[in-house]
């Protein structure tokens, strides 16, 4: 069965992508917890991290690496890392800014043109 995410690497529906690879593609949460949070997803369905091939692991990992410097970098605030993998049963990395006002849990309301913007500033070239 196609996940969410299945369907969002496929183009079947919108994302506000930020970085693409052979074997990830990350995109703005819809539903943020902070302004420029990034999910970051292998290419290859599975349900949890640790089941990954050691291919796809490290390419995981080095993608959220190189995503969250560059978040770092451009929105000038340390970053974030959470891995729950409950809500969609496909193995995703959240990479967050961090800001004073986050908290667990928190979801920041964001305009299409903030999102555009925000993806836009985030993008980064392969």
């Amino acid at each position: 069965m196609s996940t969410i995410f299945s369907k969002i690497i496929a183009g079947e529906i919108r994302s506000y992508k930020v970085y693409e690879d052979e074997r990830t593609y990350a995109f703005l949460d819809i539903n943020p917890e902070t302004k420029g949070h990034v999910l970051v997803v292998p290419k290859v369905e599975v349900e949890k991290v640790y089941e990954l091939d050691d291919i796809n692991y490290d390419a995981l990992w080095r993608a959220v690496r190189k995503i969250a410097q560059n978040m770092e970098e451009k929105l000038e605030k340390r970053v974030i890392l959470k891995v729950i993998g409950v809500d969609v049963p496909h193995v995703h990395v959240h990479v967050m800014p961090l800001d004073e006002e986050w908290r667990q849990g928190r979801v920041v309301k964001m305009s299409e043109e903030e999102m555009r913007e925000m993806a836009s500033r985030l993008r980064l070239d392969n």
